[in-house]
């Protein structure tokens, strides 16, 4: 496709992380791209817990950006801290963040990190409620894309940046992501210091894991004063279906939920009898370790779309440090697109490899018969 004599018409599909730091890295380079993103508005849904940024990628992604000095406003050392137990409540290792620590992987909440992102973009770069369909090859080169609306429009590059169940990884390859055995279920606390001041104090400022034999507990503490729980179980592939519990019916599912925390520490159950209403059932997936495609013009993918992994602190930052790779890759070759989807894929499918090969490592050991000592052991290596 030979698109020299025109600036290439650039759609990128997901609003997320990945998708805006895109949108943002290419326009500090004079490139405009536009970002179609199927929910209705930026407040349309809460946007996850705290990620640590790493300084080689979501770090890295936010300085290619020009927005490192808004990314350190928003930084929490205090996240970094750690609290690691085992099922009786015996505290195995406590790491804690001295406030003028450097912000070697700060944590910061999601939902500030993607407001960041919009607020640097310009009024219209993100169309809000174009939920992608389909796209169709047109006989000059690029797609038409088509949205759920109704309506279409055509561009030169297409870049799936929409996450798990991307719709446009269709076009490069039929892998779709596989269970891997591991099931987790998300509650939470809101407004813990007032609500629960003495739960506030156990879980501390940043993460707090109990682990025991073939299941966990993880409580993290937010910006905004709420804790996300998280309580996760090596069960097959159906057990969000079949193991009864009414999500639902919060009150019930709550009870069940403690049930399944049996014979560990009561400080553990307290956590799950304190969350509210929330309760969201989630299977971890991830793509096939080593995905790639053959090269194809005019359409490509990034993040969860391209190399899903299971979430254990790395997909995030590897969504970030592939969009950062691809906007400078355009940029550097601003009139062979083919080569610089080529040289982005080509350095993307070697990390991203790396990055599941390490995230399956970590959640198999995270989640396992050897329960907290497997866990304490992967600390101190």
């Amino acid at each position: 496709m030979n698109i020299t004599t025109r600036t290439p018409r650039i759609a990128i599909i997901g609003a997320g992380l990945g998708g805006l730091i895109l949108a943002r890295t290419l326009r500090v380079h004079g490139i405009d791209a536009v970002v179609h993103e199927g929910e209705a508005s930026r407040a349309a849904r809460t946007q996850g817990g705290m990620l640590d940024l790493h300084r080689e990628s979501g770090q890295r992604a936010m300085r290619e950006a020009g927005l490192e000095d808004r990314f350190h406003a928003i930084a929490r050392r205090e996240g970094q801290d750690l609290r690691l137990l085992d099922h009786t409540g015996t505290v195995l290792l406590q790491q804690d963040t001295p406030d003028d620590a450097p912000l070697d992987r700060p944590e910061v909440d999601r939902a500030d990190l993607r407001d960041v992102l919009l607020d640097s973009l310009p009024e219209g770069t993100v169309i809000w409620g174009h939920a992608f369909r389909y796209a169709t090859a047109l006989p000059e080169g690029g797609h038409r894309i088509h949205f759920a609306d109704g309506t279409s429009t055509d561009c030169d590059l297409l870049i799936g940046a929409d996450g798990a169940h991307s719709r446009v990884r269709p076009l490069l390859t039929d892998a779709v992501p596989r269970h891997i055995g591991v099931n987790s279920i998300e509650c939470g606390i809101p407004d813990i210091d007032r609500t629960h001041p003495d739960l506030a104090a156990m879980v501390g400022r940043g993460n707090y894991w109990a682990i025991g034999a073939n299941q966990c507990l993880a409580a993290q503490r937010n910006g905004d004063g709420r804790v996300r729980v998280y309580l996760s179980f090596r069960t097959p592939e159906d057990w969000l279906t079949t193991c009864g519990i009414p999500y639902a019916e919060p009150a019930r599912a709550r009870a069940a939920l403690t049930d399944l925390y049996a014979g560990w520490a009561p400080q553990f159950t307290a956590l799950i009898q304190a969350c509210d209403d929330t309760v969201v059932p989630r299977p971890v997936t991830m793509l096939p370790v080593g995905l790639t495609w053959p090269g194809t013009p005019g359409v490509t993918l990034l993040g969860d779309a391209a190399h899903l992994m299971p979430p254990v602190g790395l997909g995030a930052n590897m969504a970030m440090l592939d969009a950062t790779d691809l906007a400078l890759a355009l940029a550097a070759a601003p009139d062979d697109m083919t080569a610089a989807l080529s040289s982005y894929e080509t350095a993307m499918f070697e990390r991203g490899a790396a990055a599941a090969q390490e995230s399956a490592g970590i959640m198999e050991i995270m989640i396992s018969p050897a329960g907290a000592q497997g866990v304490l052991e992967l600390f101190q290596q």
